[in-house]
């Protein structure tokens, strides 16, 4: 079935979500894998939703899908930074997989970015400076992080705006055959490539160079044909096999003539039904996630090898088309060879474009480009025949030694891949019968959670990391939260001093919780925050600070009557479940809750039976749990439903 959306798909949805001008951003919600929901209020129409799914397809769903209570902290920043805010113009960078969604506040203009390239992602930028983002990424060339600058990937070239002279230029620069010159150096992709040589007329395996001017136009024309009726009349077409879709194209293909296809409305439409197929017969049986990447290992040098085999193929044949040819050859060359010395490089360019099999020259590099024999190579007229094809035989000899490793390498894949296989039934079994973790993430090495307003808040575990967690994370912006209790974690809310008042309380009853005071048992207490700038390990003269602790000089803010009690929670983070424990004002709509409080050792709750109910290994559930015994004293889940008789 299809993997991703083409540039051509994109440029279909981008064209519909025009609509979209004028409306209002109203709720956004974040899930899973990478999926984001915004809810867009449409004049006149209602509420209408844009899904971006499994960070791979951008589309208009039919039907709502279901989405979480929870918040994510991405979901809540979205939320607060662009809620009703006014959506401007929708649209595709270039021909790249890149959408923009202008929207407009009174505090100034946002762009909503979707990429649906390199895994996905979805940022928020102002100003050319990411505010959040979905997925942070470093690449070669730039960063995906929010307070880094937006950069866009490079310009391609684009079917809509480009020119024949454009397309002219990218063609006859590739030696490769025709197909794959449409697919990588055009960058139409192999589906659209094989599509223009189909309607063109013109042999898809034929090298680049050997295609006549005629045909070049040819296909720049068809190309342009086809992107028109995107832009203007599109017809959304998908193909069926076995009754469900596997492909589909914003133009009907008339290379897939002979498949049973059916026409939908719009590209959205399409996209949903494809959805449902693709749900409908996604495998629910566990899959190694080593045999997948050993799948993708094995096509990737599958797809290598082929390449080395044809450039190498390529190599041999041009050597025997020049002793095929010897006597054109052999005499072009001397001719060459003995007229450039004689000869300005205007008059010998002048002279050689006159031969009928000369192609080109290049009287600064001193070569020729020619066809002989049916095939087009270029040649070094400083040199005889017999050194040329010396060299093109050396070349495909180097290839060969080339394709030769990649053979290897292919096999010991395949070698690996039949040993997993062979052991695949016996990895799912353990998989169905043992816990899987949830991903872990940097913070967990501290104690950890998430505000209700969206911000992270860790603490240290022991004296070692909490003065590890002043050095390295306390930041200029984030707030020092402490409990007036001896030997209390530093905690520290991350962009602290944008909190909101009930998030410093939700972060001082956090530190009083992970104190002894939990251990004691008590019913509540005190704890304050302060300023980075406050925070010191510096002593006062004639005083020592031991390891873990520290001064804080100047005004502390208190919080008092901080009860004792917490919750144990699900969320998402970054689209992955998490178990969060944290004050109860962080769960907000959330399903499945236990609500803790400190309990004498003979009513305490082990970890091992709050980690069966959330279906998690134990050391997560001990890892985030405060000092002391717990005990449940309130729970909110999900009723069971009852068995059909």
């Amino acid at each position: 079935m299809k993997k991703e959306m083409s540039s051509f798909d994109v440029r279909s949805v981008v064209n519909e979500m025009s609509a979209l001008k004028g409306a209002h951003m109203d709720k956004i919600f974040h899930w899973g894998a990478g999926n984001v929901l915004f809810r867009i209020s449409v004049q006149g129409e209602g509420k209408k939703e844009l899904f971006f799914r499994d960070k791979t397809w951008l589309y208009t769903p039919a039907v709502k899908p279901e989405v979480p209570n929870v918040l994510t902290s991405f979901a809540t920043f979205l939320r607060k930074t662009v809620d009703n805010a006014r959506i401007g113009d929708v649209r595709q960078v270039g021909f790249d997989r890149i959408v923009i969604m202008d929207l407009s506040k009174a505090d100034g203009d946002y762009q909503l970015v979707f990429e649906l390239f390199g895994g996905g992602n979805v940022l928020l930028v102002k100003g050319g400076i990411i505010q959040t983002c979905l997925i942070q990424k470093t690449w070669r060339d730039r960063k995906t992080r929010p307070g880094e600058e937006y950069v866009m990937p490079e310009v391609k070239f684009d079917p809509s705006r480009s020119t024949e002279d454009d397309f002219f230029r990218l063609f006859r620069s590739s030696d490769a055959n025709t197909v794959r010159t449409l697919a990588s150096s055009v960058k139409l992709g192999g589906q659209y490539a094989e599509e223009i040589c189909f309607r063109a007329g013109v042999d898809k395996d034929a090298p680049a160079q050997s295609v006549d001017d005629d045909s070049v136009r040819l296909m720049y024309r068809t190309m342009t044909e086809i992107m028109g009726i995107i832009l203007e009349s599109p017809q959304p077409t998908a193909y069926i096999e076995d009754g469900r879709i596997v492909d589909f194209t914003p133009v009907a293909f008339q290379s897939h003539s002979g498949m049973e296809s059916r026409s939908f409305g719009t590209m959205s439409e399409l996209i949903d039904a494809f959805m449902a197929d693709s749900d409908a017969v996604q495998e629910e049986a566990y899959v190694s996630p080593e045999i997948i990447r050993l799948e993708k290992r094995i096509a990737k040098q599958e797809e290598t090898l082929d390449e080395y085999r044809s450039e190498e193929e390529g190599y041999r044949r041009r050597a025997e088309a020049l002793y095929t040819e010897y006597q054109k050859a052999s005499e072009l060359l001397a001719v060459l060879c003995e007229q450039s010395s004689k000869l300005t490089w205007e008059k010998l360019t002048e002279g050689a474009s006159k031969i009928p099999f000369v192609n080109g020259i290049d009287p600064s590099k001193g070569t020729v480009t020619c066809t002989l024999a049916g095939e087009t190579m270029t040649l070094d007229y400083s040199k005889g025949l017999d050194a040329n094809a010396s060299d093109l035989y050396q070349k495909g000899k180097e290839i060969g030694g080339k394709a030769d490793k990649a053979a290897e390498a292919l096999a010991e894949s395949r070698r690996e891949l039949e040993k997993h296989l062979a052991n695949a039934e016996k990895e799912k079994k353990l998989a169905a019968e043992r816990v899987q973790p949830t991903k872990q993430f940097w913070f967990e090495r501290y104690k950890w959670f998430f505000t209700s307003g969206g911000r992270m808040v860790i603490a240290g575990r022991d004296a070692h990391s909490n003065d590890n967690i002043v050095k390295k994370h306390l930041k200029d912006g984030d707030l020092y939260a402490h409990a007036e209790v001896h030997g209390a974690p530093s905690v520290i809310v991350k962009d602290g001093a944008k909190a909101s008042p009930e998030e410093l309380r939700e972060s001082c009853q956090f530190a009083l919780a992970h104190s002894k005071s939990w251990i004691a048992a008590l019913a509540e207490g005190t704890a304050f925050w302060a300023y980075p700038d406050q925070v010191s390990k510096t002593p006062n003269p004639g005083e020592f600070v031991p390891r873990g602790a520290f001064i804080i000089r100047g005004k502390r803010n208190y919080e008092h009557h901080l009860p004792l009690e917490l919750g144990i929670g699900e969320i998402l983070f970054q689209g992955e479940r998490k178990v969060m424990c944290a004050p109860l004002q962080c769960f907000e709509g959330c399903e499945k809750l236990l609500v803790i409080r400190p309990a004498e050792k003979k009513k305490g709750v082990k970890p091992g039976a709050i980690a069966d109910r959330f279906v998690v290994p134990e050391e997560e559930i001990s890892r985030i749990l405060p000092p002391g015994e717990v005990e449940i004293v309130r729970e909110v889940w999900p009723k069971e439903e009852p068995e059909a008789e």
